[in-house]
């Protein structure tokens, strides 16, 4: 088991990767249409943010005490249409949680997971065998990994189509000698949960396509994140349909409008997180993010735009991540949060079910040792527009 990933899975400064900035060029561009206006743009969002008692109470019981899931991170969902929501992890421990809310340090640990939840009731899905659990998405070698990034559903609902990011290890094998080498999209079949396809994504131009999965008219809008370490900037794509697995027809935002070259995809903005979200929202788009632009910031931001391509503007402060640093509810200087996103399915125009994941540098000491640290946060933002 190799403990060290769990904390490279929530680090914000990975690997600096080597890619020269994508630039648009005037070959094979197809122009976007004038952005529509919005009034989301020009209202005043005032946000009050408090803990999601029910979820974290759910998930709470159901880690102390199923013997299976005690906690992960990522935590993107998707609604099936059987109306059970697929709550989608990466760095996963699995197994019992000792009386004293320690881990037992045998606890078994694999890369990707899904807890399904239908009202009540949860139930974690993952590959391997019976009393042997491993990925749903296993690793290429041993010293290489899946993790889980956004998901969507297919059409008929029968598929469940995820962003899949490989990971690996590279010698001397240090606890930092790790890098991103592709993103595939991961089929996975919603009645059996097994993996059925595989399909490698743009990967040459530095750009990790998962970090949303959004529909929007006929489209379904790709939204990835250049990770250059300190700097961690927003690129947007969108294919037709729901079929995210048609790689070939994918069309990339140039800033002026689509291209079928993955070269000229734009810089939209920077600042984002690994993982983010941009949602319809009232009448315009609102995205949510970590603020990156702060090492290990605490703040979570949201941006307007009347369009799912941006500009995102108008940022405000949804809400601090209350766990952060030594002056956070845990005083661990080593405690860090990270990956904030909203959960449409379980949102509307006036609140946000807005989740993020906590880990700590210490991660053979603080996360066995208390294990509501490694655990998704559940946090329902209400907003509100004072009347002028």
């Amino acid at each position: 088991m190799k403990k060290s990933l769990i904390v490279l899975a929530a680090v914000t400064i990975l690997a600096p990767l080597s890619w020269a900035a994508p630039s648009a060029t005037a070959h094979n561009r197809r122009p976007e249409p004038p952005a529509r206006s919005c009034s989301l743009v020009n209202q005043t969002l005032v946000p009050t943010a408090a803990t999601d008692q029910q979820l974290t109470r759910q998930f709470t019981r159901y880690g102390n005490t199923s013997g299976k899931w005690s906690g992960a991170d990522s935590s993107y969902s998707v609604r099936l249409k059987s109306g059970t929501t697929a709550w989608l992890f990466s760095d996963t421990f699995y197994g019992r949680v000792n009386a004293d809310g320690s881990r037992p340090t045998d606890t078994t640990f694999i890369n990707n997971s899904i807890v399904l939840q239908k009202g009540s009731r949860l139930e974690t899905i993952t590959g391997g065998m019976p009393g042997h659990p491993a990925a749903i998405i296993p690793p290429e070698s041993d010293t290489s990994w899946y993790w889980l990034g956004a998901g969507a559903l297919s059409a008929n609902g029968k598929t469940l189509y995820l962003g899949a990011l490989n990971f690996s290890k590279f010698p001397p094998y240090g606890m930092w000698d790790f890098g991103w080498d592709s993103t595939s999209i991961a089929s996975v079949d919603t009645r059996t949960w097994t993996l059925t396809k595989l399909t490698p994504a743009p990967s040459d131009h530095g750009v990790q396509w998962a970090s949303w999965f959004q529909q929007v008219g006929g489209h379904t809008y790709i939204y990835g994140v250049e990770d250059l370490g300190l700097a961690k900037y927003m690129h947007v794509a969108r294919v037709q349909g729901k079929d995210l697995t048609q790689v070939k027809k994918w069309q990339y935002w140039t800033g002026s409008g689509w291209s079928a070259k993955p070269a000229d995809s734009t810089r939209v903005m920077a600042g984002v997180g690994n993982e983010y979200s941009v949602t319809p929202f009232r009448d315009g788009y609102l995205l949510v993010t970590q603020d990156t632009n702060e090492l290990f910031s605490a703040t979570v931001l949201g941006y307007t735009s009347c369009s799912p391509t941006g500009p995102f503007v108008n940022p405000i402060t949804l809400f601090e991540m209350a766990e952060v640093g030594p002056s956070g509810s845990y005083g661990d200087p080593d405690v860090f949060a990270y990956n904030a996103h909203v959960h449409p399915e379980l949102s509307s125009n006036s609140r946000l079910l807005v989740t993020y994941n906590v880990n700590s540098f210490d991660n053979v000491g603080d996360v066995y040792n208390d294990v509501s640290i490694y655990r998704p946060r559940f946090i329902d933002v209400a907003i509100k527009t004072p009347r002028r």
